[in-house]
């Protein structure tokens, strides 16, 4: 029996062979127990910076045929319409009404799902922008077994080697490390960050599973691209009609209209390409399979800037309202898609309503069928697998940072319930109301049309502030001081 046995594994490794298939990988792929994870967010991607979903000047194939692969959202959203809230709630699975860092390294255990995955005997490694420290709170002492170029910056300086000098030679405040070390002249930010991604993947040993976060610092600004792709784009350009699309609308400031920046389309499209140098990496190694691969972005494309403000706006949200700061769809909604061959059936869901800080809690229960307490963030398991549909689902957004001179919005807090969407400028006296199954860009208010399904909307948003905009949250990380009057006379004169 034994010498049957023997002959069956040198027969099957023999045809492997005939297929190009290596001895190597059947063994790297039979000791595999628990799926690998790779992350890829990327910074400031907005939901139609894809040609995927309708860019006519971005070309993003390789993006695209992923998507084909995946379980594709089309209500997915950021927890945040900004980079540092947005990925606090992605990274601790909360509500991030504290708009702050928060004391990472504080977390315990029992809620630091980077820390189960560790536990569980991942090697876990984040490469890119953090942004979530000035002091403790680094990816490794938030649990990652490793990083790279990932510290308090929230963008890079310059794209091109020297990447903490700008273009004019100015050194920037927060330095990205580790990248230039091993950069030489001409290098480009993302290629060295895929680079790094994929030198802890091939380096990974292969008794152990890993979770492996690529953080872009792309698409964020500065808006600089490789002279190939500008001018790729800029003749691209000429065969786009934009009919009568102006450039910009304006209204609190300048909204971008088209999608018209050649650097801009370049830097997408330099995206596009290192997300499929990523995935044959996964091929080429034989893992390909058992690698769940999940794409995102933190929030809208930079499309909006303040009164008086002419800043460079790198993209356009259209049909969606506004983009990065707002809570109006241009400013939260975001692509996602999550790839898991043989286990997840590829198709599109347009009903499920999930949110950047499900993305964890989701990853944990499908690779270890685990589930933690205490958690604002949901699995939404059942709903990859086409087994739920989250259509009704009740969500939630508080903006108290605005920045009405930089990005043009206003102090907002915003609870979607099923297809209704209610936006309370609580500063401003202001409540709109929008049903985004028939206006996705939110131009028909109905608060005053529709003023029973206004008053059930407040009610859920005025009971989740109660309970939430407590200082307990709002200050979390820190410890609570009573003289902080703003804190205490916003919740007692709201509520």
């Amino acid at each position: 029996m034994k010498k049957i046995l023997f002959l069956f594994i040198l027969t099957s490794i023999a045809g492997c062979k005939s297929k190009n298939i290596t001895a190597q990988k059947i063994v790297q792929n039979t000791h595999e127990s628990k799926p690998n994870i790779l992350i890829i967010h990327v910074d400031d991607l907005g939901y139609h910076d894809l040609s995927l979903t309708g860019s006519k000047l971005y070309d993003t194939p390789n993006i695209d045929k992923l998507a084909g692969e995946s379980v594709q959202f089309t209500n997915a959203y950021a927890s945040y319409p900004r980079c540092v809230p947005s990925r606090y709630g992605m990274f601790t699975a909360t509500y991030p009404v504290n708009e702050n860092k928060g004391n990472l390294a504080a977390i315990p255990v029992s809620k630091n799902i980077i820390k189960q995955f560790d536990k569980a005997g991942y090697n876990t490694y984040y490469v890119g922008k953090w942004h979530l420290c000035k002091s403790g709170s680094t990816p490794k002492a938030f649990g990652f077994t490793d990083s790279y170029a990932a510290g308090a910056a929230g963008g890079i300086a310059g794209r091109f080697y020297p990447f903490n000098v700008d273009k004019n030679g100015n050194e920037a405040k927060y330095i990205v490390p580790d990248i230039e070390k091993d950069s030489k002249q001409g290098d480009y930010a993302a290629d060295k960050l895929t680079d790094a991604t994929i030198r802890f993947i091939k380096n990974n040993p292969k008794d152990k599973a890993f979770l492996a976060v690529l953080a872009f610092y792309a698409v964020h600004t500065p808006i600089e691209a490789k002279e190939k792709d500008i001018k790729r784009n800029k003749e691209q350009l000429k065969h786009i009609d934009f009919g009568d699309m102006p450039e910009y609308a304006y209204v609190d400031g300048r909204g971008k209209m088209r999608q018209d920046n050649p650097a801009y389309a370049g830097m997408v499209e330099n995206v596009d390409e290192n997300v499929a140098r990523l995935l044959q990496t996964l091929k080429d190694l034989g893992i390909e399979d058992n690698t769940i691969v999940v794409l995102s972005s933190d929030h809208g494309g930079l499309s909006n800037s303040g009164k008086d403000n002419n800043r460079e706006l790198a993209t356009t949200n259209y049909p969606l309202r506004a983009g990065k700061g707002w809570l109006y769809e241009g400013g939260i909604r975001v692509p996602l898609l999550y790839r898991w061959p043989g286990k997840l059936q590829p198709h599109v869901d347009r009903q499920s309503i999930v949110l950047g800080m499900d993305v964890l809690p989701t990853l944990l229960d499908l690779a270890l069928n685990k589930k933690l307490d205490g958690l604002d963030g949901k699995s939404y398991k059942k709903v990859l697998l086409n087994k739920e549909h989250w259509n009704n689902r009740t969500v939630f957004w508080h903006e108290r940072k605005a920045r009405p001179n930089r990005t043009g919005e206003h102090k907002a807090d915003v609870v979607r319930s099923g297809d209704y969407k209610l936006i309370d400028f609580y500063q401003d006296g202001i409540i709109e109301l929008y049903n985004l199954k028939n206006d996705i860009g939110e131009q028909h208010n109905l608060a005053d049309q529709m003023p029973e399904k206004k008053e059930e909307l407040l009610k859920l948003l005025n009971r989740w502030r109660k309970e939430y905009l407590v200082p307990e949250k709002l200050n979390v990380g820190k410890k609570y001081k009573h003289k902080n009057n703003k804190v205490k006379k916003y919740h007692k004169n709201k509520y």
